[in-house]
């Protein structure tokens, strides 16, 4: 019996390509930054980012890079989120007192969060650890404290010029104090001081930056 011989693929049939990707990049990448604001850099490792975000290592690699670079994404991602959680309580007008409230009110909310405990700064964390020796990671953090320095001076500069503050305050010595008070609560809050100390901390702190409540 004489086999009928298939007929041949059409010349502009579409060619099959492979599995679609079952995994959402921007899911992934918040995944792997909760992991490294828990653990740091050193202590996660390729399989730990791989379990955290049901990707294999090629699809990692393939998506964000080595690990370094993931951590780099990971570290920008934050960098926005808290951008974005601050930038309107910044550009609000109100008085001074309240807007630095506001400010420390809604950093503690980042810094105590965390489904496993308080995750504080990852900001701060970096700032201890990988830009020690990594200069491009360096570069970021200081550019993340000179953007919280530039928002702080910016809000007691209003100050002065709504006679909140003396005229001879110094937007940036005050900058600088709010911004360590910042980094104070959130090394605090990683070390799990409760939040009713941390809220006197702050409390002190806006005193000595404005003034006492009369």
């Amino acid at each position: 019996m004489v086999q009928k011989s298939k007929p041949p693929a059409a010349a502009d049939a579409p060619k099959r390509r492979g599995r679609p990707r079952t995994y959402e990049p921007n899911v992934a990448l918040g995944k792997a930054l909760d992991l490294f604001r828990r653990q740091g850099f050193a202590a996660t490792s390729l399989d730990d980012l791989s379990e955290a975000t049901g990707m294999n290592r090629p699809s990692l690699y393939g998506a964000f890079g080595d690990k370094r670079e993931l951590y780099i994404k990971s570290y920008q991602r934050y960098r926005e989120e808290a951008r974005a959680a601050m930038v309107e309580i910044f550009r609000q007008e109100m008085p001074v007192r309240q807007r630095l409230e506001r400010i420390f009110a809604s950093a503690l909310n980042i810094y105590l969060s965390g489904d496993t405990g308080p995750r504080g700064c990852f900001t701060v964390v970096t700032a201890a650890s990988e830009a020690v020796g990594d200069p491009e990671i360096r570069a970021m953090v200081l550019d993340g404290l000179a953007e919280l320095d530039k928002a702080f001076a910016s809000c007691f500069r209003r100050a002065i010029e709504n006679g909140e503050l003396p005229e001879s305050a110094d937007p940036a010595v005050l900058a600088q104090l709010a911004s360590s008070t910042v980094h104070s609560i959130a090394i605090r809050s990683r070390a799990r001081v409760p939040r009713k100390e941390l809220e006197a901390l702050v409390k002190g702190a806006i005193d000595v930056m404005v003034g006492s409540k009369s």
